[in-house]
């Protein structure tokens, strides 16, 4: 048996701030808000295309992570489209970001975080265009 992709991401959270990361995903960075099976707790599902690739899911009152858990994420990526369009939602958003373009691989990297400080990755295969 072996892994053959990555099927979701999940973070956890209050409902206010479930709130404000769902807004965040769905109006700046272009996810969908889709089908969620009916769980016990509230939450979100976004989607990219037919995939529901983020998952949003409420912590219960009090919930912390263990102290001997360490956390070591840095970002998430996510394939992105239409680069112009991006930096656009970006800036009419006022979300900071910065811009990396590997020459090797001809792609646009646009790196931010998002309303919870989590790190964001896009990415932009567009070997046609210059982003210098």
């Amino acid at each position: 048996m072996s892994v053959i992709g990555l099927n979701h991401y999940n973070l956890r959270a209050d409902r206010a701030t479930l709130d404000t990361l769902r807004d965040f995903y769905v109006n700046v960075v272009g996810l969908e808000l889709g089908y969620r099976p009916p769980f016990q707790s509230a939450g979100y599902w976004l989607y990219a295309g037919a995939q529901a690739i983020l998952h949003l899911s409420q912590a219960r009152p009090g919930e912390v992570r263990p102290s001997h858990v360490v956390n070591t994420f840095d970002h998430m990526a996510f394939s992105c489209e239409n680069a112009a369009d991006m930096e656009r939602r970006l800036t009419d958003a006022q979300v900071r970001y910065s811009r990396r373009y590997v020459p090797l691989t001809r792609q646009l990297q646009l790196f931010l975080a998002d309303p919870a400080g989590n790190g964001v990755e896009l990415n932009f295969a567009e070997p046609d265009r210059d982003f210098r």
